[in-house]
C-alpha cells in the first residue's frame, strides 16, 4: 500500500507551564496546519543548548501538551553532544535534560530531548479496513537511487489521523526522499 512522507525537522512541543516562562503574556499564533489534525507550525521559536552547542531558530509546534518534548535528528544530536533514546512521541522517561531558551528566559527541561522513532499515522478505520493496529511494526520500501527499506516502522491509530509515515531529516536525506513523496509499506513479514 502507498503512504505520502511527512519529513519532521528538529522542533519543540511545549507545555502550558514552560511555555509561560519562556513566552510570557505572548500568544501562539498559527503560521499553517500540519498534516496531523490539530497539529501546527507555530509563529514562535527557542534554540536548544547543551555543554557542547545551540542549535537556534527551533520552531515551536502547537498546541500546548501535558510535558514539553524536543524532537531532534541524530545529526543534531552528535552536535549538541548528547544521546538521546528512540522513542515514540509522549515516552520521555530517562530522556535527554536540554536547556531551552527564549528571548525571555532560559530553561532546563529534564527528561525532555528524543529522537523520533520512525512512524505511520493512520486514521483508526483505516487502520481496520488494512488489518492494522496501534503498535503494529511494518517495514517501508522506498524506491529509486538511493531507496531501500525502513524496517521497525510503528502504527499509530487515532480518529482523526490522517495516512501519513513520518521521518526525520537524517532518515528521508539517507534514502533521497522528501515531504509529499508516496512510497510502499508492507506487514513485518511480507518484505
Amino acid at each position: 500500500m502507498k503512504v505520502k512522507i511527512g519529513v519532521s525537522n528538529r522542533h519543540v512541543h511545549l507545555s502550558k507551564n514552560d511555555f509561560n516562562v519562556l513566552f510570557p503574556n505572548t500568544l501562539m499564533n498559527k503560521v499553517k496546519d500540519l498534516s496531523q489534525k490539530g497539529e501546527y507550525v507555530s509563529d514562535l521559536f527557542v534554540s536548544i543548548k547543551t555543554n557542547k552547542g545551540v542549535l537556534s531558530k527551533v520552531r515551536v509546534v502547537g498546541p500546548l501538551r501535558d510535558k514539553t518534548q524536543v524532537e531532534v535528528s541524530k545529526t543534531d544530536a552528535y552536535f549538541l553532544g548528547i544521546n538521546p533514546p528512540v522513542r515514540m512521541s509522549g515516552d520521555l522517561e530517562n530522556s535527554e535534560d536540554v536547556i531551552l531558551i527564549s528571548n525571555n528566559s532560559e530553561l532546563l527541561v529534564e527528561n525532555s530531548c528524543i529522537l523520533a522513532h520512525r512512524h505511520i499515522h493512520m486514521s483508526t478505520n483505516d487502520a481496520i479496513k488494512l488489518g492494522y493496529k496501534s503498535g503494529d511494526i511494518v517495514k517501508v520500501k522506498i524506491f529509486g537511487e538511493r531507496g531501500g527499506v525502513y524496517d521497525n516502522v510503528e502504527i499509530k491509530t487515532k480518529d482523526s489521523y490522517s495516512l501519513e509515515l513520518h521521518l526525520d531529516t537524517d532518515e528521508a536525506n539517507a534514502m533521497g526522499v522528501r515531504n509529499g513523496d508516496e512510497v510502499e509499506f508492507y506487514g513485518s513479514e511480507e518484505l
